[in-house]
């Protein structure tokens, strides 16, 4: 069993503004840790409805260390269950998408509905109950044709989520899409780093020669893409509002949502900038939208174009090893070799990847160094990367306190509590264990007490 109050001590460490400690990259239960804390009990983009388009069919995928599956019943309707036998425990859909009217697990042969319900459990005694014996459930949200699932008991709030999504994301009709193609990369770094790498563009002019040809770069900046004033921008805006899209930008503790345009001439994220697919995903016949960027943490961007919408996934696999997914959607109707083709579909984003990885795993075997020490992040550049890990570690600040009532960050006021004061509230929680009592004195010691602002809300 982890020790909560060790992981307490080494977020409490960490210097607002910088890097992260190095033991939240390196460190075997911090991974067991984020894997539990960060995502057993967020919402994962688990992929899209036009995976599983009819009755009768399924999704599994592996999030973290665990093995989900999604389902679509006869009647259509969407539910999501952990992906583990209930004789012992063996993982019952491959990953991958299938069509099939019944789960069976290929160890023992049990057969389960996909409701969940066991409908099948061969030469077991007559004691025993097939109705406690199903797969159990797991929380399932649609929004306009993607999938999104938690393991939580207590799902964090969607609704506002949902609210802020479904109007720009609606237009790209992803119900009405199909997956052209899939890929996965290795990447031998923590995925932490994998995900700072993805939440910024500081290193891409030099990093990305390639995308920066049509990604606009030098916007990715500050908090939004959008620019008061610049004649480009608004003209943007005109052309959105004459075709019925909206801009945003919306955030939330756990996501960002916003369209923006490309560069000068650009229309879609590809090598020369010209829509990779003829049969566009919005409505009508103008390709000039620019990019609809969806993310939520801890794991997954979108972007959505006129003519395509990109997924990208970061999946731990072990403390220095990250499993990257990319999908590519396009209209249903859209003939491969006719109205697209999958190399030039996929070329910026597969070169993208690759010197992503590299960069990653360059990060990571500095990360490993004797000398390492958290440096400060650049606020203009690298305020999503902000963004990302003030999120994760409030998270998992706040999984540690509701578990073990040990909260070691500075109040949001101007007096900080003194170390008796502090830990007249810890005792009752590490009364019996010194060594969790020493190390919340140690991590007391290294927290940083300048005063915080309030945190945001964690819906």
């Amino acid at each position: 069993m982890l020790d909560l109050s060790n992981i307490a001590a080494v977020f409490a460490q960490r210097k607002p503004g910088h890097a992260l400690p190095q033991a939240l990259y390196n460190s075997p239960d911090v991974l067991a840790f984020d894997l539990e804390a960060i995502f057993g009990q967020s919402w994962i983009l688990a992929g899209f409805t036009c995976e599983i388009p009819r009755p009768r069919g399924t999704l599994a995928l592996t999030v973290g260390a665990s093995p989900v599956v999604i389902t679509r019943d006869r009647d259509g309707e969407l539910k999501a269950f952990h992906n583990s036998c209930r004789h012992r425990g063996a993982q019952v859909c491959a990953d991958g998408a299938s069509a099939r009217a019944r789960l069976t697990c290929p160890y023992h042969q049990w057969v389960y509905g996909l409701d969940g319900k066991l409908v099948h459990a061969k030469n077991m005694q007559e004691s025993f109950d097939p109705s406690q014996h199903g797969l159990k459930p797991i929380h399932l949200e649609e929004v306009a044709g993607a999938i999104f699932v938690c393991m939580a008991d207590r799902a964090p709030a969607f609704d506002r989520f949902r609210a802020h999504l479904e109007p720009l994301l609606a237009p790209h009709r992803l119900n009405e899409a199909k997956l052209a193609h899939q890929n996965t990369l290795v990447e031998k770094g923590n995925w932490k780093l994998v995900m700072e790498n993805a939440r910024e563009c500081y290193h891409c002019a030099v990093g990305h020669p390639e995308l920066a040809l049509t990604f606009p770069v030098g916007e990715a900046r500050g908090d939004h893409f959008a620019k008061e004033g610049d004649p480009r921008h608004a003209a943007y805006e005109a052309r959105l509002a004459a075709c019925g899209l909206q801009k945003g930008p919306y955030d939330g503790p756990w996501w960002q949502v916003e369209r923006f345009p490309l560069r000068e001439g650009q229309v879609s994220l590809t090598m020369d900038g010209q829509p990779a697919v003829k049969k566009l995903m919005i409505a009508g016949e103008e390709p000039d939208v620019g990019s609809l960027r969806w993310a939520i943490e801890p794991h997954s961007f979108c972007h959505s174009t006129a003519d395509t919408t990109v997924y990208f996934s970061a999946m731990p696999t072990a403390r220095n090893e990250t499993l990257v997914t990319c999908k590519w959607l396009v209209h249903q109707d859209a003939v491969e070799g006719v109205d697209y083709d999958v190399e030039r579909l996929t070329d910026l984003w597969n070169i993208t990847n690759r010197q992503d990885r590299d960069l990653v795993e360059l990060n990571q075997r500095g990360v490993n160094s004797l000398g390492y020490e958290p440096g400060p992040y650049c606020e203009d550049s690298e305020s999503y990367v902000m963004r990302f890990t003030d999120w994760y570690c409030d998270k998992a600040q706040d999984f540690i306190a509701a578990r073990t009532g040990l909260d070691l960050r500075p109040r949001a006021i101007n007096e900080v509590p003194s170390l008796a004061e502090t830990f007249s509230n810890v005792i009752p929680f590490v009364s019996d264990s010194p060594t969790m009592a020493e190390t919340a004195v140690s991590a007391l010691a290294l927290a940083d007490v300048a005063p915080l602002e309030q945190r945001p809300d964690a819906l």
